[in-house]
Order: structure tokens, then sequence, then C-alpha cells
């Protein structure tokens, strides 16, 4: 009898927290197996390692930014500017899973470094689109920035903190460079 796919994605929704949560080191078989409420068994049964917990995060990274990207390029307001707005830690499925990601990369995994590359490089060609070549970085580190010091200033299970005069602040400025 085939499991369910829900306890799937329990675990890996468990692995994905332990890596947010406590980083890479923590997110073992065993404490992901506990997190997710299933046996060892039943995890080993969706993922044989570690590793293809991995993958199949990483398949949900690519997934999640590839929506982000295509509502990136169709933003009535411009790449840029929904770059800014969505650049704010919202716990969201793409936010969960991207800092998941980043954990990943802590580490030198080379398949997340790879990816993430390859997601900042794409965000880069789609700034670079609407503000040129020469804002397109300074774009990407002002969202990361948003995105980063907000992720500080709450802290562990702390309440979102407020930044939409920042983001405001942001867009004004990126108005004036396009004059």
């Amino acid at each position: 009898m085939a499991r369910k796919p829900v306890a799937r994605e329990a675990v890996l929704d468990a692995f994905e927290a332990l890596l947010i949560e406590e980083g890479e080191r923590a997110a073992t078989l065993d404490a992901v197996a506990r997190l997710a409420g299933v046996s060892k068994g039943g995890l080993l049964y969706h993922f044989p390692n570690k590793e293809a917990m991995i993958s199949v995060l990483l398949e949900r990274l690519d997934r999640l930014l590839a929506e982000d990207l295509a509502a990136m390029a169709a933003a009535p307001e411009g790449a840029a500017a929904f770059f800014i707005k969505s650049s704010v830690w919202a716990d969201t499925p793409l936010d969960r899973v991207f800092v998941a990601a980043t954990r990943l990369a802590e580490v030198a995994h080379q398949e997340t470094l790879r990816r993430m590359a390859a997601v900042q490089a794409s965000w880069l060609e789609l700034l670079a689109a609407d503000v040129g070549p020469a804002m397109a970085k300074p774009v990407l580190y002002m969202g990361d920035g948003l995105y980063f010091n907000a992720m500080l200033a709450r802290g562990p299970g702390g309440p979102l903190p407020e930044v939409g005069p920042d983001v405001e602040s942001l867009l004004t400025a990126l108005e004036r460079l396009r004059r």
C-alpha cells in the first residue's frame, strides 16, 4: 500500500523547518522524522537519505522561484519595483524555502550554491531590463537588505517589523533613478 503524499510533504516541511530554525547539522534524519511525526522507516520510504531530501527541497525552491520570476517579469510596476516590494519577509512558502536553502549554502552545498547563483543571475537579468545594467545590482542589494534586515529585526518567533516606510523610500529613490 502506497504511503499518502501528505506524509512526504510533512517530512519535507519538517526538514525545511529544521534547516531554518537550527541549521543544516541539526537536520538529521532522526530529527526530521521526529518533527514530522513519522517513524524513521516512514521517512526512509520517501527519502532514502539526506541528499534526497535536499534534492526535493531544491525542486520546491526552483518551482516557487520560477513562479516569482514570472510574476516579476509580468509586473505592471516593473521588475525593480516588484522586487523591492516582494523583498520583505512574510513567512511565505517562498520565504521559508529560500531561507532553508541559504542554510544549505552556508555549508557550501554545491548544488544549492549553483541554484542560488542561477536565480540571482535571473533576478539581475530582469532588473537590468527594467532599470539598466548599472542599477541592477544596487536594486538587488536594496531588496536583499530589506529582506535580511526584516528577518534579523524580527528575531525568533517575534512579530514582523513594520517596513512599509522603508519600502516606500526605496520605491521613491527608484523612481528618481528612472528619471
